[in-house]
């Protein structure tokens, strides 16, 4: 008896199958897919999450020094002469910052082997790449979901039934967070 479903993929196609439907189930909260692949997803999904719970609070704030640049009214950044080159002109900030500890770092690494990087496109500013923005997954499961899902002991996704597929009578399910 196998241990795992096949879900009639090679090795490859299967994992990159099943990496991005949990990326998609924990950025958007619920998918729509077939039964068997959703028992699957299940798994990876509730693992992520068990090891967020795990490490939510296992950082450290850290006060640190940052250069930022000054900026005029229209938000260009304002330059001056120095030796004959034009030069950024910066301002000294100091920011809060966390930084992980090695079992969070661990966990961190560990979710983003899982897990594909995540860029959102805003409505508005489709097909230009400055309105875009990256999506930082893992910091969503540790600030999120880990603090949500604390006083759980498991049990993080729902699979609800939703009838055979049109084309091919496969079983549709929607899989969501708890």
């Amino acid at each position: 008896m196998a241990m795992y479903r096949k879900l009639g993929k090679k090795q490859a196609a299967r994992k990159a199958l099943l990496r991005n439907q949990v990326t998609q189930l924990l950025y958007h909260g619920k998918i729509r897919t077939t039964e068997a692949r959703a028992k699957e997803i299940r798994k990876i999904a509730e693992s992520l999450i068990a090891m967020a719970v795990k490490e939510k609070d296992n950082y450290d704030e850290v006060t640190v020094t940052a250069k930022v640049a000054k900026k005029d009214k229209d938000g260009k950044r304002i330059k001056e002469v120095v030796d004959g080159k034009k030069v950024t002109v910066y301002d000294e900030v100091e920011k809060k910052v966390k930084k992980d500890q090695p079992s969070r770092l661990h966990a961190r690494r560990q979710m983003l082997k899982v897990l594909y990087p995540v860029v959102e496109v805003p409505a508005e500013g489709a097909g230009r790449k400055r309105s875009t923005k990256k999506v930082d997954l893992p910091e969503k499961l540790f600030d999120e979901y880990g603090p949500k899902y604390a006083g759980r002991n498991g049990g993080y996704t729902r699979i609800i039934k939703i009838g055979p597929r049109k084309g091919d009578a496969a079983m549709e399910v929607i899989i969501e967070l708890v």
